[in-house]
């Protein structure tokens, strides 16, 4: 159990990361970002092949991840800036499935380097020298962890200062819409591609780090359905909140990963008396039920708390 709780907290603050960006993008400048898990999965893979092929060190690969997923975002943007926010998600998604069918039908110097294989073997930060100082494998993932929470604190006040800059409150009043903008003379595509170079890098950024943490990934895992998780955080938490999409975060990961471990709660004899019980603990149930009421935990805070449940507090100004 303690080794669960460790891999859910890291997973957790990567997704953290992830759901900060699509705050940065969707709750300050409101565009409707269907395509998120393409930054995590470029940063991930750019990554992995700097380091793994490219012979260069870990940290100039997660640069390099940064920096792809950034040039991503921004290339994203160039042709949909000034769509209206339908079609803005309809080109995001699309443009997220072109990144994962081009890297499930790639090879990258090896026919099973790639594709439908993934990449395994991702070097990871500094494992060498805890398996040469004797540390166990809960050493390191207890290192790991404190690496994603510190990286996670970083990039929660940056973009928390950042939302207090012009830059920032720019961003709010496209999010209102394009004329306020305008009219004061500020350019408002370059403002979104800006957002999305910034959450694209905070995105590509999580990916590395999901990468080196996982020593594998595969195309399969960032199937557009983890886009719209990373959506139920930000909308659980409240859109436009850094503290909001952290706080959702928890709710939305607890309730992915922790399910597996819901049926050791009820005995077997519980299970075999109560057949309603034991249907609805059999895996094939217990997975689709837990999208079930992530999807129903939407709905009602949708109905009664459309702000989240910690609303982004909007300033206010004396008459």
């Amino acid at each position: 159990m303690t080794e669960f709780l460790i891999y859910l907290a890291t997973t957790g603050g990567i997704a953290a990361m992830l759901a900060l960006s699509l705050n940065l993008q969707y709750g300050l400048a409101g565009l409707v970002n269907l395509g998120q898990i393409a930054f995590f999965m470029i940063g991930g893979y750019v990554s992995a092949i700097i380091v793994m092929l490219g012979g260069q060190t870990i940290a100039i690969g997660i640069l390099g991840g940064t920096v792809a997923a950034a040039l991503f975002g921004i290339l994203m943007a160039l042709p949909t800036a000034r769509l209206r926010q339908d079609y803005w998600a309809i080109s995001t998604l699309a443009a997220a499935e072109i990144v994962r069918l081009f890297f499930l039908n790639t090879a990258f110097g090896s026919p099973y380097f790639g594709q439908a294989f993934g990449i395994d073997g991702i070097p990871q930060p500094y494992r060498r020298a805890f398996t040469e100082a004797g540390l166990t494998t809960s050493n390191y993932n207890l290192f790991y962890l404190g690496l994603v929470l510190v990286s996670l604190l970083a990039i929660f006040l940056i973009l928390r200062w950042l939302a207090g800059t012009p830059f920032g409150r720019t961003l709010k009043a496209i999010r209102e819409g394009d004329h306020v903008p305008l009219a004061l003379g500020k350019k408002v595509s370059g403002f979104r591609l800006r957002a999305m170079a910034i959450g694209g890098a905070v995105g590509g950024f999580a990916g590395a780090l999901f990468a080196h943490y996982n020593a594998f990934i595969n195309p399969e895992y960032f199937v557009p359905i983890e886009t719209f998780i990373i959506w139920a955080m930000v909308i659980l938490g409240g859109a436009g909140n850094f503290l909001g999409a952290v706080v959702g975060t928890v709710i939305i990961t607890t309730i992915y990963n922790s399910t597996r471990f819901i049926a050791s709660f009820a005995s077997q004899r519980d299970l075999e008396l109560t057949p309603i019980i034991g249907f609805i603990f059999e895996p094939r149930v217990l997975g689709p039920l837990r999208m079930v009421l992530i999807g129903l935990m939407i709905l009602l805070v949708i109905l009664y708390l459309p702000r989240g449940l910690v609303p982004e507090r909007r300033r206010r100004y004396g008459r």
